[in-house]
């Protein structure tokens, strides 16, 4: 605006100083030929009343830069100062003649455009009839100003560089007050009253732009809040796929970093669903994929976004679904598990009643018979007992009423339960440590602590030792089991915990047992808040740790 302001100023200035030149030339154009015409009648006069005094020797007596013709009163020229009057054409047409003829005086002025002279005649009558004419020459304007030329521009430069410099400094004082307006503040402004309805104008619309950047600022807070804690991933792209929001639970989910400014979809991941769903929504098509990597699995839903039949983009949600795959394997397997350990003895049973009603087995035998029957219908009733136990727990269906409970007490009470079994494994049962009351289902501390102790024992050696133990860690209470029988392998200690999972299966069988007596101990771990901690070496024994948090 500045520039834009200076060469108006500059082009105004030297519009009028040209039109000024041009109307000064053409004044005194217009002055010095009026002055020139009244000299020249002057002359014409008192060179008329020379001749009538003093004839036409006064003629040759004259001395005057003026040219000087007589004109007889037929139009002949009697005598000129400039040329032969004789071969002079007659003068009796001639505009100043016959006014002078006529009025007794005349004017007249011609140009010549090869001379570039203006000529003024100025004609007197004299009292015989005749005429004298005096004639001089005036330059034409366009003359003048050629003549005039080098002043002029002189004159010209020294105007225009004073025009730049006030131009300059014009423009940028006219600007500056508008250069200084506070836009946030357009109220505090002092400046040109022209630009008062504008300030305003913007005043009105800063309130405007102020509200609504108030709005959207809070429902993109909003937004985030909300998408923030999500924990489904989303992403938003646009129609050539660059991602134009999203929420941390999508990178999260795709394990990836942020990237840094604008990014595309296409660069998040490279697993070959993710690409055709981006491409299939981009595309106007929608459908669920899964995307599975090491850590988790996830389904993934693309809906494409359409405006007037067109894809403008799509939206993208990311679902974790690891813990209910894990959920649905560990269903798949622990029914698969139970089928197998249901049939075990339902087989057996099924045998041996099949053989007793064929009466296949003499009578002698039949005790021995029944007494196997006997045994694994009370493995199929543990093991029914022992799922239905574990069901309750991974459900929290539990409905028994929570209670003080002292471990040291339930330890003791454990031990004399289970000392006919520990007497027949040629196995030591110790209980130590201190009185420990933690608040809990008492049904369910008393299943730990059995299957803790039953398993130390079944999976001790002859003249081995388990030692249970109540102590105090800082303000938690920890129960310990220890045995030093044959030890976990390192591969299979962090599965121990499983369902139905065996270190040494013949072992196992031979032993007897669900299967299922450390998974009820993790699970009543958990409904109590409890953690787990296992120390073991193989040939020298184990140490179970239950650490209650909340001890009393």
């Amino acid at each position: 605006m500045t520039g834009k302001l200076f060469r108006n100023c500059v082009a105004v200035a030297a519009t009028v100083m040209l039109l000024s030149i041009a109307l000064v030339l053409g004044v005194l154009y217009q002055y010095y030929g009026e002055q020139l015409k009244q000299e020249l009648m002057v002359q014409t006069a008192l060179v008329a009343q020379g001749l009538e005094m003093q004839g036409e020797d006064y003629l040759d007596r004259l001395d005057t830069e003026n040219r000087l013709t007589w004109i007889g009163v037929d139009g002949t020229v009697l005598y000129d100062s400039w040329a032969d009057a004789a071969q002079m054409e007659n003068h009796g047409d001639r505009k100043e003649v016959r006014e002078a003829m006529t009025s007794g005086s005349g004017t007249a002025a011609r140009y010549s455009s090869t001379l570039s002279v203006r000529t003024l005649y100025c004609t007197q009558r004299l009292s015989d009839g005749s005429v004298i004419r005096l004639s001089d020459t005036q330059r034409t304007a366009a003359m003048l100003l050629l003549t005039m030329a080098q002043p002029i521009l002189v004159i010209l430069i020294l105007s225009l560089v004073l025009s730049l410099v006030l131009a300059s400094r014009l423009s940028r004082r006219i600007i500056q007050p508008i250069l200084t307006l506070d836009l946030e503040h357009p109220e505090h402004c002092h400046t040109y009253e022209e630009l008062h309805p504008l300030l305003e104008r913007i005043r009105c619309q800063n309130e405007t732009i102020r509200r609504q950047m108030d709005d959207l600022r809070r429902q993109q807070q909003e937004f985030s809040a909300l998408t923030g804690h999500m924990s489904e991933g989303f992403l938003l792209l646009d129609v050539q796929g660059w991602v134009l929001s999203y929420n941390p639970s999508a990178l999260r989910l795709l394990g990836v970093t942020p990237p840094q400014g604008e990014f595309s979809a296409r660069s998040l991941c490279g697993q070959e669903p993710f690409l055709r769903a981006v491409e299939g929504v981009l595309e106007g098509r929608g459908g669920e994929y899964v995307l599975q990597s090491e850590e988790r699995v996830c389904k993934l839903l693309a809906n494409p976004v359409m405006q007037r039949g067109e894809p403008t983009g799509g939206v993208l949600v990311l679902l974790d679904v690891t813990e209910q795959e894990r959920r649905e394997e560990l269903r798949r397997e622990f029914s698969a598990n139970v089928s197998h350990e249901l049939k075990t003895p339902l087989t057996s049973i099924f045998g041996f009643a099949e053989i007793m009603k064929d009466g296949l087995v003499p009578a002698e035998d039949m005790p021995g018979f029944a007494a196997d029957i006997y045994k694994e219908t009370r493995r199929l009733i543990a093991l029914v007992e022992d799922i239905m136990r574990l069901s309750q727990l991974d459900e929290g269906a539990v409905s028994e009423e929570w209670e003080d409970v002292d471990l040291l007490a339930l330890s003791q009470e454990t031990k004399e339960l289970l000392q006919p079994a520990a007497e027949r494994a040629g196995v030591s049962v110790l209980v130590e440590g201190e009185p420990g009351v933690v608040r809990g289902v008492r049904n369910v501390l008393e299943q730990m602590v059995y299957n803790l102790c039953d398993n130390a024992i079944k999976y001790n050696r002859t003249g081995g030792t388990v030692t249970v133990a109540v102590n105090w860690r800082g303000e938690r209470t920890v129960l310990s089991v220890s045995d030093t029988g044959i030890g976990i392998p390192e591969a299979d200690r962090k599965r121990v915990f499983e369902r139905f999972y065996r270190v040494d299966k013949s072992h196992s069988r031979a032993i007897g047992g669900t299967g299922l007596g450390l998974s009820i101990v993790k699970h009543g771990a958990a409904l109590h808040n409890a953690e787990l901690e296992l120390e073991s070496q193989e040939g020298q024994g184990t140490t179970i740790r239950v650490v209650f948090r909340h001890s009393q």
